[in-house]
């Protein structure tokens, strides 16, 4: 079973930058697609930026241009991370590292705060 360890999140102004990332608990050296979802108040989770084991990236489009997402694999440690640049209160929420080769997990999830 796959565990992921989140860090980052926290409240900021808008137009203001955060980092989070997220690192596997195992060691892991299949092809795998790693990334972030968030979930706003009231509303359903949604994919904000994936990439996979060859670097591959997808982001929606609300982040492109601000917010963006890599990835390193240190000792088989796979690791996330996702810049979040020029932050707008709609970016609110609660963050959720995903990860999935044969395997789906999410982290615990991150709040982000984004409010003056």
């Amino acid at each position: 079973q796959v565990q992921l360890v989140e860090s980052g999140g926290g409240l900021v102004q808008p137009g203001g930058s955060l980092i989070l990332s997220c690192a596997t608990s195992t060691s892991i050296f299949v092809v795998n697609t790693m990334g972030w979802y968030r979930q706003a108040p009231g509303a359903q989770r949604e994919l904000v930026a994936t990439i996979t084991s060859g670097g591959s990236t997808n982001y929606a489009d609300s982040v492109k241009g601000r917010f963006t997402v890599s990835r390193e694999n240190e000792n088989g440690k796979n690791k996330v991370y996702m810049q979040m640049n020029s932050l707008k209160s709609e970016d609110t929420g609660v963050y959720y590292c995903y990860f999935r080769d044969w395997r789906t997990a999410w982290g615990q999830g991150t709040l982000v705060t984004v409010s003056s």
